[in-house]
């Protein structure tokens, strides 16, 4: 069995749909997604349809991210901010407004039930943002840290390559788990293209809401596989960058 990390979507489901075709995934083989699966290009009803039928067909976990918690809110009713419409809401409103109410009651149970975090048989965690907790993220006190906290990536793209994940200097937080992968922080921030690794954590987000790819990084073997930059597969539509 292989274990694919999914970075961040943002409603691209062009680039899932190519992503998930050149993983070409065997039936046992799990997809993990970190997250973010709408808000930003056209698609994020679509995209989250989509995940639906794909769970039915193929091992599936999905983390839930800051966009979905936001999309989630607005489809329970709750008002819609700005700084949500003005990130990609907006898009995901439009999306959804060719769902027949039926289908939407199925997407908010999916979205309802999103994982805050996930921890793997080789004592592997996967999370959308972080944990500022020294203890782990089991003893996090604000939940809202799993979607939003950059902290624990930026920590850890400035480690020290030389200081061992055993050494009393290592930071706390990160020695819980063997390794740790994450979105929400795209890698185009530091000019990098492609999955990035800092200490034993690993960021998958390689801004795919931008003029990047959608990643997927085997767990073990750090295999890397991409789409289509994403805005090829959209042209003359903007991301959710504004």
């Amino acid at each position: 069995m292989k274990t694919y990390v999914i970075g961040d979507i943002h409603g691209a489901l062009k680039a899932l749909e190519e992503l998930i075709d050149r993983i070409s995934p065997a039936a046992e083989d799990r997809l993990i997604f970190l997250g973010d699966l709408v808000d930003g290009w056209p698609d994020s009803a679509e995209v989250v349809a989509y995940c639906i039928a794909l769970q039915a067909r193929q091992p599936c976990i999905f983390i839930k991210g800051n966009h979905d918690s936001w999309c989630e809110g607005w489809l329970q009713g709750a008002h819609t901010g700005d700084d949500w419409l003005s990130h990609g809401g907006d898009a995901s409103i439009r999306s959804y407004a060719k769902v027949r109410e039926k289908d939407r009651k199925n997407h908010l149970y999916f979205l309802n039930h999103m994982m805050p975090y996930f921890v793997d048989e080789e004592n592997r965690l996967y999370i959308h943002a972080g944990y500022t907790s020294r203890n782990g993220p089991s003893k996090e006190t604000y939940v809202s840290n799993f979607y939003w906290d950059r902290s624990l990536w930026e920590m850890a793209a400035c480690l020290d390559k030389n200081i061992p994940v055993d050494s009393p200097y290592y930071p706390k937080r990160l020695t819980h788990f063997r390794e740790i992968f994450v979105g929400h922080t795209p890698t185009l921030n530091y000019g990098i293209t492609v999955p990035m690794n800092g200490g034993n954590v690993w960021n998958v987000d390689t801004g795919g809401a931008f003029q990047g790819r959608l990643s997927a990084l085997e767990a073990t073997t750090k295999e890397v596989i991409q789409s289509s930059p994403v805005q090829s597969l959209y042209p003359g539509i903007q991301g959710r960058l504004k």
